[in-house]
């Protein structure tokens, strides 16, 4: 049996110098081998909110796509480590955040995917700026 190759899907949050609406970042992500980029304005508290955010919208759209994500593993990439971590069990879980990171949890068990930190500078999601 073939080895089944992971498609890589890259998720990061910008902070927004002007609050509009009351959006505070912009969350985005980024799966180069469909050519998928997203990015939307979110009222975070925070970084670790708005990349959660980013994380989970990402997540939420490989579940609402499986037509063509089906049969796949996936590498998702970064760069807020902290976050990371704690969506990998290795960081301090903060209560505030317990419901975004069962519900990547949830994401977890239903699909293959592996979770790992990148610079910023690596981080393909943050292109989107350019855009």
């Amino acid at each position: 049996m073939p080895l089944m190759e992971s498609m890589e899907c890259y998720f990061g949050a910008c902070e927004l110098d002007n609050m509009n609406d009351g959006k505070s970042a912009v969350v985005m992500f980024y799966i180069p081998d469909v050519g998928i980029r997203f990015k939307a304005p979110f009222a975070a508290v925070d970084r670790d909110h708005s990349d959660l955010a980013s994380l989970l919208a990402l997540l939420e759209f490989i579940d609402s796509n499986q037509k063509y994500f089906s049969n796949q593993t996936y590498q998702l990439y970064g760069d807020n480590l902290n976050v990371i971590n704690q969506v990998n069990g290795r960081g301090t879980r903060r209560q505030e955040f317990d419901h975004l990171l069962e519900k990547a949890a949830g994401y977890r068990n239903k699909y293959r995917f592996s979770l790992e930190w990148v610079p910023s500078a690596n981080n393909s999601a943050n292109d989107l700026l350019l855009g």
